[in-house]
């Protein structure tokens, strides 16, 4: 069983809100008042933001905290689920 990595799941949900957003790191960084460069780590997943940094992340990108949140945990959620498929033998 892999190790899901939450810092991972949630640079993922912020960079998929982002995109989705139309809008760039820059100005996500501008408008949080978060690094470019530590936006960018925090994105990749090797960072862990604090509770006040994802608030500003969020506010930028016009969401709550509590719907990032929410985002993080479903995306959490199925990758936990897909572990837990049962994986079929194939016989040879």
């Amino acid at each position: 069983m892999k190790t899901i990595l939450i810092r991972k799941v949630m640079g993922e949900t912020l960079r998929e809100l982002r995109v989705s957003a139309g809008m760039t790191l820059r100005e996500v960084s501008m408008a949080s008042m978060v690094s470019l460069g530590y936006l960018s780590e925090i994105e990749r997943g090797q960072k862990e933001a604090s509770s006040e940094v994802l608030f500003s992340i969020a506010s930028a990108l016009d969401i709550s905290l509590s719907d990032l949140m929410i985002a993080i945990s479903r995306r959490l959620a199925a990758l936990e689920a897909a572990q837990r498929v049962p994986q079929v033998a194939i016989a040879a």
